[in-house]
C-alpha cells in the first residue's frame, strides 16, 4: 500500500513570520495524481547505526518507482527532513512524462539522541549541527551509511534496490537548514551530487554558512546545477535575513558561472511556494540528461587569469626536491625558514612563511645585510568548518607576485596584499609539498597523500638562481 507522507521542517516557533502575506499558489499539474500514471512505491526505516553521527535515531523513507528495474541502478534524489513537496506524486508524473529519468527517492530525517528517561529529559535534536554545519560529514553520512542501508532494502513485491554511483544520476535538495545541507553536500562532493534544490535555505550565520558566497567567488567553479526559492518576507532573526542571504548567494552563484535558476516571491519561511515549484525544479535540475553538469566559467579575475581551459590535475611524476640554489642576496635569508617553509618574492625583498597552526601566512622583508626584519602577520587564509587552522603546508610565489600556499581546502592563491583571491581544490584531500616546475616553470605540482599531481597554468613560477624580477605594483 502506498503511504501519503507530508514531513514538514522543524522550526521553531519565534521563526514563524506573522507579517508574511497571504499565499496562493498555480498548482502544477504534476504535484496531482492523475489516472493512467503508474504509481511508485514509498517505504519507511529506521536507521540508528550511524558511527558519523553517533547514537543518533532516525526515519527514512525511501520512493521507488513502478518504472524502476533492478538490472539498471537508478538515478538518486536526497532529500533532508523528510517527505515534502508532495514529491512521490510528482515523481510519480515527472517519471511517467519522462521529464526526469527513473530515480529513487530517500528522503532521511535529522537524527536525534534520545532521552533515556522521556518524562525527565528532552532528546538531543541533532537538526542544526547536521544541516547548518559546513565540512563533509552529513555527504559522508548519506553516502557511506545511508544509501548503502538503502541497498539493502528490497521493494514490497522483491525487486533488490540498486542506485547509481555516478554523481550526475544524483540530486540533493532541502528546505530552510535542509537546503543549506544539501547545497554543502553537493559543494563537498560534487562529485557525488550535481544538482540541488534549495527553498528558503538558511545561508546565514547560524554555523558558517554566510561565508559560502565569498567560498563561492573565490573558489574554482565545481560541476553543479542549482535551482533556489525564496520570498521577501522570509526570516530576518539574529543569525541574519534570510531573503537578502539567498539573493547574495544568487549573484555569487552567477558571478561564479554556476548553472543556476531562480524563482523570488513574497513568501514566509514556509514550504508553500517550495511546493508549488518543485515540479519545476526537478525539470529543470534533471534536463537533458544523461548529459553531465559542467563546470562554468567564473569571472574571478584571478581564475581567469591562471586556468587554461580544459586543463586540470593530472597524476605526474615526482618532481621534489626542485633541483637549483637560492640566489645569494637571499641565502642567508632562507636558510633558517626552510623547516617552517618559506617563500620569496620576485624581487627577493620579502620572505614568505606559513603557519600550519593557524591561518596566518607571515612576511618579512629582507634587510641589506640580508637579515630579516618587520615580521608580521600578513596573508589570511580560510580555514574549513572541521578545523581551527588553515593547515598550511607549502607556499610558493610566481613571477606575478601571487602567493600560493597549500592548505587543507586546497591550494589558496593570495596578491601581494596578502588578501586571498581564488581557491583551486586539489585532488584527494588537502595537499602537503607545492612547488612550480616543468620546462617553462609554467606547471603548479602539489603532493598529496604520497601522490604528485600537476596542474599547468597562465603564469611562470620563480626558477631557483633566477635574477630578481619587479611584479607589476599590487592593485589597492
Amino acid at each position: 500500500m502506498r503511504h501519503f507522507l507530508l514531513l514538514f521542517c522543524f522550526f521553531t516557533p519565534f521563526w514563524v513570520n506573522a507579517q508574511a502575506p497571504e499565499e496562493n499558489y498555480l498548482v502544477d499539474p504534476a504535484s496531482e495524481e492523475h489516472s493512467g500514471v503508474p504509481k511508485g512505491e514509498v517505504l519507511k526505516f529506521v536507521f540508528d547505526q550511524s558511527k558519523i553521527f553517533p547514537g543518533t535515531w532516525r526515519e527514512y523513507w525511501v520512493y521507488v518507482p513502478a518504472q524502476y528495474k533492478p538490472d539498471t541502478p537508478a538515478c538518486v534524489y536526497v532529500n533532508q527532513d523528510g517527505i515534502q513537496w508532495k514529491a512521490p506524486t510528482v515523481f510519480d508524473n515527472l517519471i511517467h512524462e519522462k521529464e526526469m529519468p527513473v530515480t529513487i527517492g530517500v528522503f532521511v530525517m535529522h537524527g536525534r539522541v534520545k532521552a533515556a528517561d522521556p518524562n525527565t529529559a528532552n532528546d538531543r535534536f541533532n537538526r542544526s549541527f547536521e544541516y547548518d554545519g559546513l565540512g563533509d560529514a552529513y555527504a559522508r553520512f548519506i553516502l557511506e551509511e545511508i544509501l548503502p542501508e538503502v541497498e539493502k532494502q528490497k521493494t514490497s513485491d522483491g525487486r533488490q534496490i540498486h542506485l547509481s554511483k555516478n554523481g550526475n544520476d544524483r540530486a540533493i535538495g532541502g528546505s530552510s537548514s535542509g537546503a543549506v545541507c544539501a547545497f554543502t553536500a553537493a559543494w563537498e562532493r560534487p562529485d557525488a551530487f550535481s544538482r540541488v534544490f534549495s527553498a528558503i535555505g538558511t545561508y546565514v550565520g547560524l554555523r558558517g554558512a554566510d561565508r559560502y558566497p565569498t567560498l563561492l567567488r573565490k573558489f574554482e567553479p565545481k560541476p553543479i546545477r542549482i535551482y533556489m526559492q525564496d520570498g521577501a518576507n522570509d526570516l530576518n532573526i539574529y543569525a541574519g535575513d534570510w531573503w537578502m542571504a539567498n539573493q547574495t548567494m544568487l549573484r555569487a552563484l552567477t558571478f561564479a558561472g554556476y548553472e543556476v535558476k531562480h524563482q523570488w516571491g513574497e513568501g514566509g519561511h514556509n514550504g508553500k511556494q517550495g511546493t508549488s515549484l518543485f515540479p519545476e525544479a526537478m525539470r529543470y535540475l534533471w534536463k537533458g540528461w544523461p548529459e553531465p553538469v559542467k563546470k562554468g566559467q567564473s569571472q574571478n579575475a584571478f581564475l581567469v587569469a591562471l586556468l587554461i581551459p580544459g586543463e586540470g590535475w593530472t597524476e605526474a611524476a615526482e618532481a621534489f626536491p626542485m633541483k637549483g640554489k637560492p640566489t645569494p642576496s637571499s641565502a642567508n635569508s632562507l636558510k633558517t625558514l626552510k623547516a617552517v617553509g618559506a617563500a620569496l618574492s620576485p624581487d627577493q625583498t620579502l620572505v614568505y612563511t606559513i603557519d600550519s597552526t593557524s591561518h596566518w601566512v607571515y612576511s618579512s622583508q629582507v634587510q641589506p645585510n640580508r637579515k630579516l626584519a618587520y615580521r608580521q602577520r600578513f596573508g589570511w587564509l580560510h580555514v574549513t568548518d572541521a578545523e581551527n587552522r588553515a593547515g598550511a603546508s607549502g607556499i610558493v610565489c610566481d613571477r606575478d607576485g601571487r602567493i600560493y600556499v597549500a592548505t587543507n581546502s586546497g591550494v589558496q592563491i593570495l596578491d601581494q596584499t596578502g588578501r586571498v583571491n581564488a581557491i583551486l581544490p586539489t585532488p584527494n584531500g588537502a595537499t602537503g609539498k607545492l612547488t612550480f616546475g616543468g620546462g617553462d616553470s609554467d606547471v603548479l605540482y602539489v603532493k598529496i597523500n604520497g601522490k604528485t599531481y600537476g596542474r599547468k597554468l597562465k603564469t611562470r613560477g620563480i626558477n631557483p638562481g633566477e635574477a630578481p624580477h619587479k611584479p607589476d605594483a599590487p592593485k589597492l
